[in-house]
């Protein structure tokens, strides 16, 4: 009698089968006297369609609709049945005495297995895997530690609950709104997840597009104090604000103020401290890898799982905490010691001559854990043959986590305001005090980051006068103005979303909505998951509704169409922030999965008869 062990994908079935000392090869499976280790590939089982229920339901009309199963049924995904029929002989074999689970740790991967579990009618034992990281050491400690399948039968019900959701509002709607507004070959898909997050691309948009440029003027003299030394201000009002609406009350100002004398009216110091970035989640890691790589979130999942799958370089990424455990402390500076090679040996060296590490609860506070810890590096060393990507995404990993045990970058703001004629001008200077955390990104050149969808407000408010080295100042110091010019500007459009900046409004989807309790309730739940929010961009372009140019994500003319005709209540990130928080609540416990499926069937009715009238 065998232990049958289920993994998400055959490297990580193969890495499990080596860790136990399976070396047998079966049929898609490895075996040894204890154990036989199989895999899925991804998903293998699937939502029935309409029609697999009825051969009624495959004509598209409103007299069907809405299309709700008594029961949802489960059928194979045809390109992968053979595996699938693998696992269901292994399944259903006599000499099988017990499963254990040891697909990703999470909520698709708990469906996965349990679709897998249901489709073949096994009835036997089953204990679950739950690991974070792909080390032999982690295999063998997650083994140690399993627990019964059902204690993650709350998970599972998420799981189910997200799937038949997705079905039944994407089904529905696509059926509906493609009936009632479609023509021949122009279908409109319709997702929970996908229409809000591309009506934040049409929103965008829309502010771009009706967005009316104002034109402004500045001023910026030069002054020279009594040795010579120059330096430069900008001139600003008795607000603060350093924009001239005309051109000739810019060149009256500028005329005033040139070859007069000055005075220094202030001179004001402050220290700055910027504290070391927080651990990656999954969604830092993209965005941080979109704006310095250039890389789509798709390609940042694709080669994480690649680093935590094949390379066993970092733990797992599909998570969305930034945060440690206590019980991981004693293994940080081993980790660190370990990963102290190469470019990272003088970051690592300054760590492990310390008695102690500076943990903060910005880096260890189990009550902000969720299902896996943030992304750390394992310790293992990487092979020479690491290809280039990896290398990139590793390396954003490991000085990350390095600079979270790093000081706060420490630096002075200057700001000086220098009076002449009545006018007074403005400079800003920045002197570096402690370089902190930020020695780890010296190598890198110091550009700025692409903007991170900026508001219409933002645009027209940001300050246009830069931190500058500046000469010793003192006040009442005696200066003259040798001159000064009128720049011309205009006040520029928001920015169109980047993915980074996108992946951010997911996250944060409870930003876009009105009401400040729900706003509150919204915090921890956003459009999608970590692990899901790549595939949801990634499928708006598949589906012609996004284009990428260059960085920016622009929603096309289809696109546009769509939101328009949608409700509000489609495309609101309201209504998908609290399904999603209601899933979490099921997976925790806390509510009750026919109630949260009960709603959606109602609002499946509500986007039916929102389409017919």
């Amino acid at each position: 009698m065998k232990t049958l062990v289920i993994a998400e994908k055959p490297s990580v079935g193969r890495d499990i089968a080596r860790v136990l000392g399976c070396k047998t090869k079966g049929d898609g499976s490895l075996f040894n006297d204890e154990y036989i280790v199989s895999w899925a590939i991804g998903h293998l089982v699937t939502l029935k369609e309409p029609d697999d229920y009825n051969p009624v339901l495959k004509k598209w009309s409103f007299a069907l609709l809405p299309i709700i199963p008594d029961e949802m049924g489960l059928k194979p995904i045809q390109n992968t049945k053979k595996q699938l029929n693998v696992l269901k002989k292994l399944l259903r074999d006599k000499d099988t005495k017990d499963v254990i689970c040891a697909t990703d740790s999470g909520r698709e991967g708990e469906l996965i297995f349990r679709y897998i579990y249901d489709i073949c009618k096994c009835d036997k034992p089953v204990k679950r895997l739950w690991i974070s990281s792909m080390t032999d050491k982690a295999i063998q400690d997650g083994f140690a530690k399993m627990k019964d399948a059902q204690s993650y039968d709350n998970l599972y019900a998420s799981a189910k609950c997200r799937s038949e959701a997705d079905w039944l509002v994407g089904m529905n709607a696509t059926r509906a709104f493609s009936i009632r507004y479609g023509s021949y070959g122009n279908m409109y898909s319709i997702g929970r997840v996908q229409t809000p997050t591309l009506a934040i691309l049409v929103n965008r948009q829309q502010e771009i597009d009706q967005f009316v440029p104002e034109a402004y003027y500045e001023i910026f003299a030069e002054f020279e104090k009594a040795d010579g030394v120059r330096y430069k201000g900008v001139r600003i009002d008795a607000e603060g604000n350093t924009r001239v609406s005309t051109e000739a009350d810019a060149k009256a100002i500028a005329e005033k103020v040139k070859s007069q004398a000055g005075r220094v009216a202030s001179v004001e110091t402050e220290e700055k401290r910027q504290v070391a970035p927080q651990l990656f989640d999954l969604t830092s890691l993209q965005r941080e890898c979109n704006q310095k790589l250039g890389f789509s979130a798709a390609k940042t999942l694709e080669v994480a799982q690649s680093l935590y799958e094949k390379y066993k370089l970092i733990t797992y990424p599909r998570t969305d905490s930034r945060y440690l455990s206590q019980d991981m402390v004693p293994t940080l500076m081993p980790t660190i010691e370990k990963v102290g090679f190469g470019p990272y040996a003088p970051f690592a060296q300054t760590l492990t001559e310390k008695d102690k590490l500076p943990i903060t609860k910005r880096i260890v506070d189990d009550a902000k854990v969720t299902d896996h810890h943030a992304i750390m590096p394992t310790g293992k060393l990487p092979p020479p043959n690491l290809p280039p990507d990896e290398k990139k995404v590793f390396d954003r990993i490991v000085r990350n986590f390095l600079a979270a045990f790093y000081p706060a970058y420490v630096y002075d703001i200057t700001t000086v305001m220098t009076c002449v004629a009545g006018e007074t001008f403005r400079s800003k200077g920045k002197v570096d005090k402690q370089p902190g955390w930020t020695e780890l990104y010296a190598h890198e050149k110091k550009t700025e980051k692409p903007p991170v969808g900026r508001s219409k407000k933002a645009a027209e408010s940001a300050s246009d006068d830069t931190e500058t080295d500046l000469p010793a100042l003192v006040p009442d110091e005696a200066v003259h103005c040798v001159d000064a010019e009128l720049q011309f500007k205009k006040t520029k459009p928001p920015s169109p979303y980047t993915e980074s900046a996108l992946l951010s409004a997911m996250e944060n989807a409870g930003r876009f909505v009105d009401d400040d309790s729900l706003k509150e309730a919204m915090k921890g739940s956003g459009l999608g998951t970590p692990a899901t929010r790549a595939a949801i961009i990634e499928r708006l372009i598949s589906i012609k509704y996004v284009e990428r140019k260059k960085k920016s994500l622009i929603p096309t003319e289809k696109g546009i169409t769509l939101i328009g005709l949608v409700p509000n209540e489609l495309k609101s990130p309201e209504t998908t922030g609290k399904w999603e928080k209601g899933l979490s609540k099921i997976a925790a416990g806390e509510m009750d999965a026919e109630r949260f499926m009960e709603s959606i069937k109602r609002f499946v009715g509500f986007l039916v008869d929102a389409a017919k009238k």
